[in-house]
């Protein structure tokens, strides 16, 4: 086991809420869309949620989250020895841990691999939590229009995923879907979408004149 590299960022797999079973077994919640992975894994990290966890646009990790920086409890490399699905989550048994009192200690941590041990993807494909940051722009006229940068995503309003974008007219909730998807340059932090006319004014503000 390594000590990590402190300019390493993280992608979230799982987060550690209660421990299962009496012999160090935990149960977490799943954080990755391929948890079917943890077949692949074998060395894991544990991050204290006592450090500074960071998602680019929210207080706390999403599916993919990114997080960075010197932590006040170093991330901890761990071996998984077994792991299996359980009610919606995964029961998860490292290495040396092997009491219910050790499994407590665990509660709360995020478990993780570095952010360029993620699965591969497809070329047609991305991150979620890869969007964020970057600026959208609606190609649907002649001029494109810049409308701001993407915050958030949040994937819990069905089963598209609406892009949260802080732009000049206030937060606007976009689709995220493949129709309306035109270009994803991720170097240039640039999304470009076909977007159908009024949406963008759904959530823009009020006149509060009239």
């Amino acid at each position: 086991m390594s000590a990590p590299d402190p300019a390493l960022q993280w992608a979230w797999l799982a987060r550690i809420r209660r421990t299962q079973g009496r012999k160090g077994e935990v149960f977490a919640d799943i954080l990755t869309d391929f948890p079917e992975k943890f077949a692949d894994r074998r060395n894991l990290w544990l991050v204290a949620a006592d450090g500074p966890v960071q998602k680019a646009g929210g207080p706390g990790p999403s599916h993919l989250g990114t997080g960075d920086g010197i932590f006040s409890s170093p991330p901890r490399e761990v071996e998984l020895v077994h792991h299996w699905p359980h009610k919606g989550g995964i029961v998860l048994h490292f290495a040396g841990v092997d009491s219910i009192s050790a499994a407590e200690s665990l509660i709360g941590s995020f478990v993780a691999i570095p952010l360029t041990e993620r699965a591969p993807l497809a070329a047609d494909e991305v991150y979620i939590d890869d969007l964020i940051g970057c600026t959208l722009v609606d190609v649907a006229g002649p001029t494109p229009v810049d409308l701001g940068t993407i915050e958030d995503v949040d994937r819990t309003a069905g089963p598209t995923p609406l892009l949260v974008v802080g732009g000049a007219q206030g937060e606007i909730l976009v689709p995220f879907a493949n129709s309306y998807l035109r270009k994803i340059d991720l170097a240039a932090k640039r999304i470009e979408m076909d977007l159908p006319e009024g949406l963008t004014g759904l959530n823009a503000p009020k006149d509060q004149s009239s």
